[in-house]
């Protein structure tokens, strides 16, 4: 069984002068896109009893977890944000579908603790609330169905061999809202988890509180970088003091070979802030709109 203690992050002691964060699901794999239409939305449309409206629920749901400023968000707050989309939509309302409300998930949400499974685990041993009872058995459908379906797939090109560069001169911590189960799976799998000191998922807390606990302290500034695909990401980064790498969504292999053969040679050189950075986080952040499409037109 795997380790999910917070102590890991708030514990660790720098090995190198340099730190990356990096972030695994549309970042370092190309998994998003399977996870989310395979796995995640054919489990909302079930458990949530979407079935008479699934074309706009499956349009909303990928529009928030992976076209979307919000791409990246922890699961349960992304699934309500999904089904308030969908209570928003003309279309819905017209065919008289029920969209759950969720008010104890929002409670949840809110409380502050790690959203991962175990958590709300715990509040349902406590309350026995039946919201949490059915998030619960959605939240683990949907690690099946990954389990199930979610194999092979290898890291992007020049994500090993920028590992392999960073390795030499900076402590790599996967930083993520996946599952740790399922992070440690995939990182062994395609034989990358060696690179990563921490491999730290949702039970460890947020992708903010990640950064905080391992480098609090610990490292000057500009030697902490965050390298992700998600505004979630830059705000985790930006939250502490952290310099911010951008996997363009859509333009990964590119974003990893511009890292390899440039961004990781001029973080470490201490080039890396103002200018450089600047330039690509202002083309990162026009790729993911704010507002739905539907709601354009």
């Amino acid at each position: 069984m795997q380790d999910f203690d917070q102590k890991k992050l708030s514990e660790f002691q720098p090995k190198h002068d340099y730190f990356v964060g990096v972030d695994s699901d549309g970042c370092v794999f190309d998994s998003m896109e399977i996870k989310h239409k395979e796995c995640f939305i054919p489990n909302i449309i079930k458990y949530w009893n979407l079935q008479a409206v699934s074309k706009y629920a499956r349009e909303a749901a990928e529009f928030v977890n992976l076209y979307s400023k919000w791409r990246g968000i922890n699961r349960f707050p992304a699934l309500v944000m999904v089904l308030d989309l969908l209570k928003e939509r003309e279309e819905v309302r017209k065919r008289e579908v029920t969209i759950p409300d969720l008010p104890s998930l929002r409670d949840f949400i809110n409380s502050g603790v790690s959203m991962g499974n175990p958590a709300l685990q715990k509040v349902i041993d406590r309350t026995q609330d039946p919201v949490l009872i059915q998030t619960l058995k959605w939240s683990e459908a949907v690690n099946a169905a990954i389990a199930d379906m979610v194999t092979g797939v290898p890291p992007f090109p020049f994500v090993r061999e920028s590992l392999e560069m960073l390795s030499r001169a900076a402590d790599i911590v996967v930083v993520s809202a996946t599952p740790g189960e399922a992070l440690q799976r995939e990182w062994e799998e395609n034989g990358i988890a060696s690179y990563a000191a921490i491999i730290a998922g949702q039970e460890m807390g947020s992708k903010k509180e990640h950064i905080q606990l391992a480098t609090g302290g610990k490292y000057q500034d500009h030697h902490v970088l965050m390298v992700g695909d998600a505004p979630g990401d830059l705000k985790a980064a930006r939250a502490n003091g952290a310099l911010f790498y951008p996997v363009n969504p859509g333009r990964e292999e590119e974003s990893w070979e511009r890292f390899f053969r440039e961004g990781c040679k001029k973080f470490l050189a201490g080039d890396y802030a103002g200018e450089y950075e600047s330039q690509l986080i202002d083309e990162f952040e026009k790729l993911l709109p704010e507002i739905p499409p539907w709601k354009i037109s």
